[in-house]
């Protein structure tokens, strides 16, 4: 459970919240059906002309990720790199095909039987470099729609104020009915604006950082297989790796190899 999300989310709508008592008004103040259905279902029906039912759908599960620690296992990542290199230097990269198929990192795995299989070093890079981007591709697919959720949302509201203030004045002389359309009017971009930054751009953001994490330890396997292939050292496979972890992996990684 990522503790951060939960702070964040709970205690920004605290915050808003206690934000409308201390300026004299009440919840019940903001919350208006009418500005909901042209801000919240506006946008995503708008969602829906831009992409299909079914990808909607996704990016709210996805969504649902940044309450989730995810763990790319970077650190077993190298170990694992580290302790092939080591047995492909005493044994010959033959030796791996045993322990490819206990791997539990399918990426590092397709990349190593290519090794096993001798394809060419090339041949290695642009497939496993491939597949990388195209893993970026997806992530980015949902970064895109999150974007556009982010733009639709205050455009909806703006829509809304106009839609209220348009009915306000066609209903001048009904006084009863001013404070309603203007109401509308002003909370639908109080919606829009809530959605898209206190909501949809914060997650963008957390879920962009996700992407970075798991490029990065693409990256390092791409390193690790290529460098395996080509016979280095361990110790050399471990520098490189070692420029990609944190100053606490790298800490701990010279813990668990020292240098010779």
């Amino acid at each position: 459970m990522d503790l951060s999300s939960f702070v964040g989310l709970i205690g920004g709508f605290a915050c808003i919240i206690g934000s409308m008592y201390a300026s004299g008004g009440q919840v019940i103040t903001y919350i208006d059906p009418a500005s909901i259905l042209m801000t919240i279902g506006g946008s995503i029906c708008g969602l829906f002309m831009n992409y299909g039912i079914k990808e909607v759908v996704s990016m709210f599960k996805i969504m649902g990720k940044i309450f989730k620690v995810p763990d790319f296992g970077e650190m077993k990542v190298t170990e694992a790199l580290i302790s092939l290199s080591e047995r492909a230097r005493r044994e010959g990269i033959l030796s791996l095909e045993e322990e490819i198929e206990g791997l539990e990192n399918m990426f590092m795995k397709r990349g190593l039987r290519m090794v096993v299989d001798s394809v060419d070093p090339e041949v290695i890079r642009n497939i496993l470099e491939t597949e990388a981007n195209q893993m970026n591709d997806r992530h980015g697919k949902w970064l895109k729609m999150l974007d556009q959720w982010a733009k639709l949302a205050p455009g909806m509201g703006m829509l809304g104020t106009v839609q209220g203030l348009i009915a306000m004045m066609r209903n001048l002389e009904d006084v009863s009915s001013i404070g309603r359309n203007m109401s509308v009017a002003l909370i639908t971009t109080y919606y829009g604006a809530m959605i898209a930054n206190f909501i949809v751009i914060p997650m963008m953001g957390k879920l962009a950082n996700f992407d970075a994490s798991e490029t990065k330890v693409w990256e390092m396997v791409i390193e690790g297989v290529l460098s395996i292939q080509q016979g280095d050292n361990p110790h050399i496979l471990q520098m490189k790796l070692t420029s990609y972890l944190s100053p606490e992996g790298q800490k701990k990684l010279e813990e668990a190899h020292p240098p010779a």
